[in-house]
């Protein structure tokens, strides 16, 4: 049965989604040196604050693209958006650090349900001459998302306090919730979607757990036995979807289908070096060059903006040019401000600053939407799941590894000092080696993208 009778109405159900969740994510991130101080985190603990969030819908984005072929997409979709919009105002009334922590994970779970339906919803309502053109759409309102939270964050933590940030979305989530239930009735699902696959589940949360943790305690020593466990829990995971007939994720596209794997693997490595960006420049600009938070958000949201204006541009130019070509400049053009980013200073001019944002937006526009057109165009439509769950779980585990980043940065420059003015040397040392690696991570996923091969045949 067809998703829905007019698929431009399940097209706005899923932009405004893709328009609300951004939203919070972005105007969380502003009010990060606001929550610091407020509930007494030090660096160490506040870049849990993202990564709770990144850990969880990492974990169970798999799980749930799963559970949507069992139970329906658009059911998974819908129950995604109530649990946010409730998950949102617990984490808005936190009193400390432990309950803020346990928000933002079920946050991710939230997200989660939300992410692994998103594309595979948009792949199976257009066909694949209009496909890459609503991919970019939906895209382009993530960014625009993106692009609005810095500044309503700013402006509701400088007027409301930090708790403002969290359900700056929820209005938005209401008139999904109300388009899905009282106006698309259709459902699609699996005609005969197999068991659940326990075993795999409890791995893939194992591993993610393992590790995320490991990352956390470094430099100690016990450190590099959760990572390790963590590492050797992954690759019993793909050892047991590769064995078993119907596993969690089916991961045999990664090793039968060479454009959907180096796609994926490119995906996985621009996101790693990249999103780490959001955070990084709301500490920056706050604590560092002690701009507001209103102040900050404004210069965070150029970023965003930039690539809410390029994403259908690029998504267009993906039909007719070669994704890999318009993917691996793209990325190149990252690396190029991601080195400029990498030598801030607390005397940067905001000339500086800007054009290094400009060059990261336009890179990643530029990257991202052929990018997923490539991965969603590799394969038949009976896998379009399994590579909808890939696009956003290779998206999520590359913010995860980004933020990793960040912490582990964190801990070798600063450990467990406060963030206040005394911390800013310590803290803007570790954004230049956040930014640093972020760069070199670059290179190996503009190689990744140049060899993937051709989506379509030479003419």
């Amino acid at each position: 049965m067809s998703i829905a009778t007019n698929p431009r109405i399940l097209l706005l159900m899923i932009l405004l989604n893709s328009l609300a969740t951004p939203v919070m994510l972005s105007a969380s991130n502003v009010a990060l040196p606001s929550i610091a101080i407020d509930l007494g985190m030090n660096a160490n603990l506040l870049s849990w604050v993202p990564m709770a969030f990144l850990m969880s819908s990492a974990i169970f984005v798999v799980i749930f693209s799963r559970v949507s072929d069992m139970y329906g997409r658009k059911r998974i979709f819908l129950l995604g958006t109530a649990a946010m919009i409730v998950s949102s105002l617990y984490t808005a009334v936190a009193v400390n650090s432990g309950m803020l922590l346990s928000g933002r994970f079920l946050q991710g779970i939230s997200a989660a349900m939300l992410h692994a339906n998103q594309m595979a919803l948009v792949s199976a309502a257009f066909p694949p001459q209009t496909r890459g053109r609503m991919i970019g759409l939906v895209v382009s309102f993530t960014y625009v998302g993106l692009s609005a939270g810095p500044l309503l964050g700013g402006l509701a933590v400088d007027s409301l306090g930090w708790r403002a940030a969290f359900v700056l979305q929820v209005p938005m989530a209401l008139v999904v919730l109300f388009l899905g239930v009282f106006v698309i009735k259709q459902e699609w699902r699996q005609d005969d979607s197999p068991a659940f696959d326990r075993v795999g589940a409890l791995g893939w949360l194992v591993s993610i757990v393992l590790i995320c943790l490991g990352i956390s305690q470094l430099p100690y020593w016990h450190a590099v036995l959760l990572i390790v466990g963590g590492l050797f829990a992954m690759t019993l995971f793909f050892r047991h979807a590769r064995r078993v007939s119907n596993p969690l994720w089916d991961v045999e596209l990664f090793f039968s289908n060479r454009v959907f794997t180096l796609s994926s693997l490119a995906s996985l490595l621009m996101y790693t070096s990249t999103y780490a960006i959001v955070v990084l420049m709301s500490l920056f600009l706050q604590t560092i060059q002690s701009y507001t938070a209103s102040q900050a958000g404004m210069i965070m949201m150029i970023q965003p903006v930039i690539m809410a204006a390029l994403s259908p541009v690029a998504g267009r130019m993906s039909e007719k040019i070669e994704p890999r070509v318009l993917a691996s400049s793209g990325m190149a053009i990252t690396a190029l401000g991601l080195v400029m980013l990498s030598r801030l200073h607390v005397d940067s001019t905001l000339g500086y600053v800007v054009s290094a944002l400009v060059l990261t937006g336009s890179g990643f526009s530029l990257f991202s939407s052929p990018n997923i057109n490539a991965i969603m165009s590799s394969v038949e439509s009976r896998h379009s799941g399994s590579a909808s769950s890939a696009v956003a779980t290779m998206r999520l585990l590359g913010q995860l590894n980004s933020m990793v980043l960040v912490t582990l940065a964190i801990a070798l420059m600063m450990g467990s000092t406060p963030i206040s003015a005394e911390s800013a040397p310590q803290l803007a040392r570790a954004v230049d080696l956040s930014f640093t690696l972020g760069a070199v991570l670059c290179v190996p996923g503009i190689i990744l993208s140049l060899v993937r091969g051709r989506m379509r045949p030479r003419r």
